[in-house]
């Protein structure tokens, strides 16, 4: 290599160096601060004995204590009920809030945390999903509960001042209907029980509270989406931070806590983390705006806070006339980020998995996975392995016929340093002459660069898909513990080593090498940047991105030295046909027109 090369190399690695310490400076104490909460947590719940209170608690009713809350707001510490969703397996718990009317917590017994701890989705958080607001964090309080454990029903009831009474009946499907064990239904009646029409300027339906739950789950995962006229929008928790350039005293939106917007119509709305979420579902009368509020997990210092959102749908305002009633009817999802659930909720809650402008091949990667998981394999390392290994057999034509490609380009390399030299003062005559040689000997220059363009849509197919989807979740395979994190098996000087991004990264250097060489020097020092860039940008992410990768790397790797086997092109001029001489001698006669 040349001097221009390494320094080319040496500024990549000092990038990546530079990368990984801007990576550990800016969320490393935030990951340091979440890995002691939890620590911290699993501490408290092991020492920590629920304490019983004396209330009108139904005979055989579980009473758990009240979890810890933030200093502000209405405070829901009456009394809790707990209700299991069952299916083939007992997936989840509703613990149930008899004060703000709605559901307190989710406990998914088929996910653990990284402490072996219950998943609990709107754990500590002030809003419970199903409550009614005022907006995304103020809870209408003072409901009665009543419990129908026969039938899996939760009904609360309150009546205000001016006679509306407030009726709402929570109803956890049976085990084997198509939608367990992850939803509960959801129907409000509001009736006005006195002798004067009733007007409310409308209420806010709470999806609950969403944060991240693994130590590794970066913020912009944790999101607010909402469906309007069938497409979805949505904010992550940065969109409560200013916005702007700060270093030129520029802001476009200062910081805040709180978000609303009207939009009519609103189908849905969502709060998630990275593998879990929580659905609103208006069945019959859709919503008309969305709110949202930022809120800071408890337990977690004033200087290092860590930040969840909570969202709503809006309802639209109505008045009742005496004796009249008003019902609506809601479904709630509180469950994993499994597309083929959230597909059959009906209504294109599967957005909420956020795969981006390769939406399609993430859904076709996330199928063939679990279908070789399920079907062949059981282990979603060796499905990714064999997923590989069919997407490169079905592109192996079109890779042969790229490299072959490439060795002419080789072969015609002297020719084209020729045309270089010749016309080097003259750059349209120096395109003119190169495509001339291109077409004399039948060389197309882009060829060997199709099978990465196909490629790429692959790589962030994968890339979105690993990032949303739960599968991957505690999947070990060798040293990985789990697929969907980094393979970190230790730290130097702060700096994470990460096994599979650092074997992908040789394994593209190894593959570049052998690789016929194409294109003028420039060209070639570009593309010495490729695995650096791949580097950066699968470094700290899900370690599954990286076998793919690797794997195909291989594999193109073996196809490459059996191809260099093959004898060399021969370089000739593709022989054009002669064009067709008109014979002028004999006079053409024209038709006569009718």
């Amino acid at each position: 290599m040349d001097r221009k090369t390494w320094l080319a190399v040496g500024l990549s690695i000092a990038g990546i160096i530079l990368f990984q310490w801007y990576y550990q400076t800016t969320y490393g104490p935030y990951l340091k601060q979440q890995e002691k909460l939890r620590a911290e947590q699993a501490a408290a719940a092991q020492s920590a004995a629920p304490a019983p209170t004396a209330s009108a608690t139904p005979t055989g009713t579980p009473v758990t204590a009240a979890a810890p809350v933030e200093p502000t707001g209405p405070v829901m510490t009456a009394r809790s009920e707990t209700l299991a969703a069952k299916g083939k397996k007992d997936a989840a718990d509703f613990v149930f809030n008899n004060d703000a009317g709605g559901i307190e917590s989710v406990e998914l017994r088929m996910h653990r945390s990284e402490d072996q701890s219950l998943v609990s989705l709107n754990r500590d958080r002030r809003m419970p999903i199903g409550a009614l607001g005022t907006d995304a964090r103020t809870a209408v309080v003072g409901f009665d509960m009543a419990t129908d454990r026969a039938n899996n029903v939760v009904t609360f009831t309150k009546r205000e001042g001016d006679g509306l009474e407030i009726v709402k009946k929570f109803t956890l499907p049976a085990g084997d209907a198509p939608e367990a064990p992850y939803v509960a239904n959801l129907e409000i009646t509001f009736r006005n029980t006195g002798t004067t029409p009733l007007s409310r300027p409308g209420y806010f339906l709470s999806a609950g509270g969403a944060a991240p739950i693994h130590k590794h789950d970066l913020p912009l995962y944790t999101r607010f989406d909402w469906s309007h006229d069938g497409k979805m929008n949505g904010i992550d928790i940065g969109h409560f931070g200013a916005s702007g350039l700060p270093w030129l005293g520029i802001e476009w939106r200062k910081a805040s806590d709180t978000f609303s917007e009207a939009v009519d119509p609103v189908r849905w709305a969502a709060v998630a983390s990275q593998y879990f979420c929580t659905i609103v579902t208006a069945l019959d009368e859709p919503g008309n705006s969305v709110a949202a509020a930022q809120f800071k997990v408890p337990g977690a210092p004033a200087d290092q806070p860590i930040h969840g959102l909570q969202g709503a749908i809006g309802l639209k305002p109505f008045t009742i006339e005496p004796g009249a009633t008003r019902t609506q009817k809601f479904q709630i999802y509180a469950g994993p980020k499994e597309l083929s659930r959230l597909q059959k909720l009906g209504y294109g809650q599967d957005a909420v998995m956020n795969f981006g402008w390769f939406g399609f091949v993430s859904k076709f990667l996330l199928w063939a996975m679990n279908l070789l998981h399920g079907v062949l394999f059981g282990s979603y390392a060796a499905a990714i392995v064999v997923l590989t290994l069919c997407i490169k057999f079905a592109l192996w034509p079109l890779q042969n016929k790229a490299t072959n490609s490439m060795r002419r380009m080789a072969a015609l390399s002297p020719k084209m340093t020729e045309v270089r030299e010749k016309y080097k003062d003259d750059p349209t005559k120096q395109n003119e002459e190169l495509m001339k040689l291109y077409r004399d000997y039948g060389v197309n220059p882009f060829s060997g660069c199709l099978p990465m363009l196909i490629q790429i849509p692959i790589f962030f197919g994968f890339y979105s898909m690993l990032g949303s989807a739960i599968e991957l979740r505690n999947s070990s395979f060798f040293w990985i513990r789990d697929l969907s994190q980094p393979d970190t098996i230790g730290h130097v000087l702060g700096i994470p080593i990460n096994v599979l991004p650092i074997l992908m990264t040789g394994s593209m250097v190894w593959q570049m090498a052998i690789t016929p060489k194409t294109g003028d020097a420039m060209q070639q020092r570009m593309m010495m940047f490729m695995p650096i860039i791949f580097l950066a940008f699968a470094y700290n992410y899900a370690s599954a991105l990286s076998l793919y990768w690797t794997t195909q790397n291989l594999f193109s790797i073996v196809q490459l030295y059996l191809t260099r086997n093959t004898p060399l092109p021969v370089l000739e001029k593709v022989k054009t046909p002669a064009r067709k001489k008109q014979d002028f001698s004999t006079p053409r006669t024209r038709k006569k027109r009718p």
